[in-house]
């Protein structure tokens, strides 16, 4: 099959990011200030300077203000803001938007699925959130306060990412979602959490507005499963690195990313297949535990 070519890539961003930083060298610049110089005016780091100015950091509203003042050019703060919320609107950093907590990230993320009539969910490493126990979310968080280096509000976060699952159960809403086999196995939290895991991903696929597929092992597969995505609807795909998450919605791109979920859906496992192959997962965690046991 020819996939169309994206209209935006990951360039795209990086060029917006660079042009920014930019015209903030630019003004530091004309208004005859060293790195140094801005650093002090403004009790900042030396580093953060250079790290603005080299696209290695993301200034924010009040950076770019406090900018502007001390280079005498707060007739451009108003657009160099509009070129940082349009960047922000396709490139989000986890480092800033965990600022407000993991919490808010779930809550914002709640109010894009209520939003959303169709959505389709692609995941090779993790169980996506919607199908997500409270025990699993809990290893999720605990991943992110490990790569991030801060403690985060798990509790919080964990008890909202349990109410946006409400949405699964609400009329009018679809949701198609594919996983591999690989998420079932993966080693990211305690045999006993993955079998209650498996366990809840049985029930949830029974809901009428669910479609769960399992592309299992032996797949040989069309389009390689290189990395989750989310698409909602027609408008929005949402892709999550490990720095910061992708929203892309230029419409070469959309068309991309439903041509690979369709392509890898086609690989999948479904309804009766799709719970046998669970449910012979939950008999391989529980004779594992069962070892575990009579070795302790």
């Amino acid at each position: 099959m020819t996939l169309p070519r994206s209209t935006s890539t990951s360039s795209d961003l990086n060029d917006a990011r660079d042009a920014l930083a930019g015209r903030l060298r630019e003004l530091r610049r004309a208004a005859g200030l060293t790195g140094l110089q801005l650093a002090t005016s403004l009790s900042w780091q030396p580093s953060k300077v250079s790290k603005i100015e080299h696209s290695k950091q993301t200034p924010s509203d009040a950076d770019i203000r406090a900018w502007c003042r001390a280079a005498g050019a707060e007739q451009e703060t108003e657009g160099l803001l509009v070129a940082l919320h349009t960047l922000e609107t396709r490139y989000a950093e986890w480092q800033r938007q965990f600022r407000a907590g993991v919490a808010t990230v779930q809550t914002q993320t709640a109010r894009r699925e209520e939003s959303t009539d169709l959505l389709r969910i692609f995941e090779p490493t993790f169980v996506p959130g919607l199908l997500q126990t409270p025990e699993y979310a809990r290893h999720r968080f605990a991943e992110v306060t490990h790569k991030f280096g801060h403690r985060q509000d798990a509790d919080a976060a964990v008890a909202e990412r349990m109410r946006r699952q409400e949405v699964l159960y609400r009329p009018g809403k679809r949701f198609h979602m594919v996983v591999t086999e690989a998420v079932l196995h993966y080693a990211l939290c305690p045999l006993e959490v993955m079998l209650g895991q498996v366990d809840r991903m049985i029930s949830l696929s029974m809901l009428p507005s669910v479609r769960l597929g399992i592309i299992p092992f032996e797949t040989r597969y069309t389009i390689a499963p290189a990395h989750g995505f989310w698409i909602h609807d027609a408008d929005l795909v949402q892709v999550e690195t490990f720095s910061a998450g992708l929203n892309l919605a230029q419409p070469g791109e959309v068309e991309l990313y439903t041509k690979v979920f369709e392509t890898l859906a086609l690989d999948a496992d479904y309804d009766r297949k799709a719970r046998t192959l669970l449910t012979r997962t939950a008999e391989t965690i529980s004779d594992r535990l069962e070892v575990e046991a009579e070795q302790s």
